[in-house]
Order: C-alpha cells, then sequence, then structure tokens
C-alpha cells in the first residue's frame, strides 16, 4: 500500500504585536531617558591599577583642564527623594544668596533658568554669566550653550579659582563647593562628603601639578582634606 504524502504547509509567525511591543519600548527609554552633556573639554586620566570604583551616584566631581579650567558636575542619590534634578536646584539657591553677600552686583534666576540648571549637569562659568547660559539651554540653543563654556572659545569659561585662604572673602569656586554642606541629601551624602568619597578629581594626565595643586589647596581650606582622583584603569605588571 503506498504512503499517503502529507502536504507541507508554510509556517507563518505573525510579528506585528512584537513590532508594537518594540515602538512602545524605544518611546518609553527615550522619553525617560537623561542624556549627558558632553564634558567642555577632553580630559585623558593617568593610568593606575586601583579598582576602587567611583561611585555613581552622591557624587560631585571637579574636572580640571590642563590649562587651569575648573567645571563642576553633580549626581544626587538614585533616590528619587534626593534626585540630582532637586538637589542641584538646591545648590544653586544656596549659591546665590552666598554670592550675593560677598559680591557687589548681585545676580538672581528665573523659575525657568532654574528648572534648566537643575537639568544640566556641567557647571563651568561665572556665577555673573550663568544666566545667559541656562537661557540658551532652555531655548535648545545647544551648541551656542557649549561655546560658552568651552574654554578654546570663550576665556572667561571655568569657574573663578585662585589661591585663596580667606573665607571671609571666598572665591567662586569656594563658594560652589562650600554649598555641599548645606545640600537636603540622605545621611549618607553629607558624610561622603566629610570622608572623600563624594569628591572626584579628574584632570589631564598632562595638566601640571601646580594646576592641580590650586584645587586641592581650595579643598583643604574648605576641610575637604579628603577626596579621590580619577584615573583609567591599567593591567599591573
Amino acid at each position: 500500500m503506498g504512503r499517503v504524502k502529507v502536504k507541507k504547509k508554510d509556517v507563518f509567525i505573525d510579528m506585528t504585536a512584537m513590532s508594537d511591543v518594540t515602538v512602545l519600548l524605544l518611546t518609553f527609554f527615550m522619553l525617560t531617558s537623561t542624556f549627558l552633556q558632553k564634558e567642555p573639554v577632553i580630559v585623558n586620566t593617568p593610568s593606575s591599577v586601583a579598582e576602587v570604583k567611583v561611585p555613581d551616584s552622591n557624587l560631585v566631581t571637579v574636572l580640571v583642564s590642563p590649562k587651569g579650567k575648573v567645571f563642576l558636575s553633580l549626581t544626587g542619590s538614585k533616590d528619587s527623594t534626593y534626585s540630582s534634578e532637586k538637589m542641584r536646584l538646591s545648590l544653586l539657591e544656596s549659591v546665590t544668596a552666598e554670592y550675593n553677600k560677598h559680591y557687589k552686583t548681585p545676580v538672581s534666576f528665573t523659575d525657568q533658568q532654574k528648572v534648566t540648571f537643575a537639568r544640566s549637569t556641567v557647571i563651568g562659568l561665572p556665577i555673573s554669566k550663568l544666566g545667559e547660559y541656562l537661557d540658551l539651554l532652555g531655548q535648545n540653543k545647544v551648541e551656542k550653550a557649549d561655546e560658552l563654556t568651552d574654554p578654546e572659545k570663550n576665556p572667561n569659561a571655568g569657574i573663578p579659582i585662585d589661591m585663596n585662604e580667606d573665607l571671609n572673602n571666598p572665591n567662586e569656586f569656594q563658594i560652589w563647593m562650600n554649598a555641599l554642606y548645606d545640600l537636603p541629601g540622605d545621611a549618607a551624602f553629607y558624610d561622603d562628603i566629610i570622608s572623600g568619597k563624594a569628591i572626584a578629581l579628574k584632570a589631564d594626565k598632562s595638566t601640571p601639578y601646580d594646576v592641580v595643586q590650586v584645587v586641592m589647596d581650595n579643598l583643604q581650606t574648605l576641610k575637604m582634606n579628603k577626596f579621590t582622583f580619577m584615573t583609567a584603569l591599567k593591567t599591573e605588571k
């Protein structure tokens, strides 16, 4: 008796539902992601064999260019109660009040400028010039805003700093850093400031030591005697 041949059928998988899920996930990540601003200067950190990791929250990074320009960035807690945006907003309010105590020309910021500052990640201008920078960012003129913090295009880029031990007349770098003590964060953040875990210096490997020393002296004047140097990991021989 002959074998009955079974007719082969093509297998068809409907991918419409999968495509819809993919688009929804992509849209979700695009709307909820926070894009980091590029750093004003490119820094190639020196190599080391240290394996201590810099924390990814409750961290203040001090970026030092080879020519001595100083920039700051602040990352808050992963807890939404003390998020980066809330801590940056509090930092701006504290710095504004302290700046107006010591400088003849007071500064103020609009509500929109404050919101923009809370969302930005880089601080790299004199406080008196910060409003112009925030206006450009708020208008999505990112390229023009970046030009203000670019030392190659703007000689006034960077937070003003000098060798100053008189906290009765603090420089602007000292005002920014000293305000960290009063930020409304979890208890761990204040403890990390004291222990040095929350402060990281990031300098180019070609940066002269005397340039970095100015930053370290300013930190020590503020009783911030412990901090971390960011390095690139290399293989130990």
